[in-house]
């Protein structure tokens, strides 16, 4: 990768730590539909991260999904749970930011700061990886 996508890439992916850590700490006093909100941008900026390794990235969330999907999950660079985990946490955060009455539990937001944890971590390994071998 060239020195500006790695430093993106870097910058994302602190990013993507940064939400999570933000996540735990409002799971921690209680404010579940918020840290289901930072757990998603967890995995959105982890995305972003990835799509940096081959120049691209979109404006509209939809858009980072659907690139994400098309050339890592498709592919088989990334697996089918990273992107069922992207979809579904997709969901959660728009039913905790605009629903009036969204059925976030205590349950349902830890359940997505682990699943966004594997979802970074995987993200992670495939950065790790693509730079070892000196893809793009």
């Amino acid at each position: 990768m060239e020195a500006h996508k790695d430093a993106l890439v870097v910058h994302r992916l602190l990013r993507a730590e940064e939400h999570l850590q933000a996540s735990r700490e409002l799971y921690a006093k209680g404010y579940y539909l918020d840290s289901v909100s930072r757990s998603y941008y967890s995995v959105l900026s982890a995305a972003r991260a990835i799509l940096a390794t081959i120049g691209m990235d979109s404006a509209k969330h939809s858009g980072v999904i659907s690139i994400f999907d098309k050339f890592f999950v498709k592919e088989g660079k990334l697996s089918v749970d990273a992107s069922r985990i992207f979809h579904e946490l997709k969901d959660y955060r728009e039913k905790a930011d605009y629903a009036d009455y969204p059925e976030i539990t205590k349950e349902i937001a830890n359940n997505e700061i682990l699943r966004a944890e594997k979802f970074l971590k995987e993200a992670m390994q495939y950065v790790e990886s693509n730079q070892a071998s000196g893809e793009r």
